[in-house]
């Protein structure tokens, strides 16, 4: 990737952020109900004087025509100030650094997991396609896109948790005991997926002209498989690698809330809850800008791993 080509991906990502924080900012403060009076009553029934709800709207800037009120949060997003959280009683930006380390742990052991079980299985069950094992790979992994993440994540609590009493039910902390079961809920439906994204992948590879050719030269089977089609089949697979890392690390929200796993995306979803509508622009867009940078990683990385993409300039 070139510096220019760089310097316009950048642009790219800058104005995505824009339309993104625009948009979200929008529906926020554009959803039915009063956030001010929710900021001071959360949820439950207690009685508002209007003074009250007019002085709290008037220090935050809210008494304002709707694009100023944009125009306020992004002049502070851009000194690093993403407002403060009520919900939390704290800096969006300190709220958001809290809740990033149990999401980086969550996204690492579920990729790891993952990547364990998909990539032998999906080579084997290329390399040996039409035979039994590969019809029972390929069965496992439609039983696992086809099954719900909630679902899932409640059958193992009830299996290992209150049926065999081996991993903790609730956690609400990060832990090795605590990470097993919400990482292996989420390592399930990525591994189903991308078992027969790499099954794919190599049998696109193994049907190319240059294999036909590396077995007329007499070169044996392992060797065009882990030679030759293997680095070919990498390009795909890891950008399709680059894009779950992407959604874990904007916070898998439903398992975070089934596990009561500390991570973003229960955070996102309890900011919403009660309408904390800082909390909830920072963490849109932090998933945003975590989606991004991690594709234009994966787009220069393309330049060290394919030798073709480095002589196009």
């Amino acid at each position: 990737m070139t510096k220019k080509q760089l310097l316009s991906r950048l642009g790219q990502i800058i104005l995505v952020l824009l339309g993104i924080s625009f948009i979200t900012f929008a529906l926020v403060m554009l959803a039915p109900g009063d956030v001010v009076r929710q900021m001071i009553a959360g949820n439950e029934d207690i009685i508002v004087s209007q003074a009250e709800i007019d002085a709290l709207r008037a220090e935050l800037g809210l008494d304002k025509p709707f694009f100023f009120q944009y125009l306020d949060w992004l002049g502070r997003a851009l000194q690093g100030n993403l407002g403060f959280s009520y919900m939390v009683k704290k800096p969006v930006v300190e709220a958001l650094m809290e809740g990033l380390p149990g999401t980086i742990v969550l996204s690492l052991a579920s990729l790891i997991m993952m990547m364990v079980v998909a990539i032998p299985a999906g080579i084997y069950s290329a390399v040996k396609r039409g035979s039994m094992v590969d019809n029972i790979v390929r069965g496992f992994t439609f039983m696992g896109v086809s099954m719900p993440g909630f679902w899932v994540g409640l059958m193992l609590l009830w299996f290992f948790g209150l049926k065999l009493d081996l991993l903790p039910i609730v956690g609400g902390e990060i832990g090795i005991d605590t990470l097993i079961l919400p990482s292996l809920t989420l390592a399930i439906a990525m591994a189903s997926k991308y078992t027969r994204q790499v099954r794919t992948a190599i049998l696109e590879e193994l049907h190319q002209d240059y294999v036909v050719g590396a077995r007329a030269r007499g070169m044996s089977e392992s060797h065009i498989l882990w030679k030759e089609v293997l680095p070919n089949a990498m390009l795909p697979l890891i950008t399709l690698l680059g894009l779950s890392l992407g959604n874990l690390l904007g916070g898998a929200a439903v398992i975070e809330m089934v596990f009561q796993w500390p991570g973003l995306g229960r955070m996102a979803i309890e900011a919403i809850t009660y309408r904390d509508f800082q909390l909830v622009q920072g963490v849109v867009v932090w998933i945003a800008l975590m989606y991004m940078v991690i594709n234009l990683i994966v787009d220069i990385s393309y330049n060290y791993l394919d030798p073709r993409l480095r002589k196009v300039r």
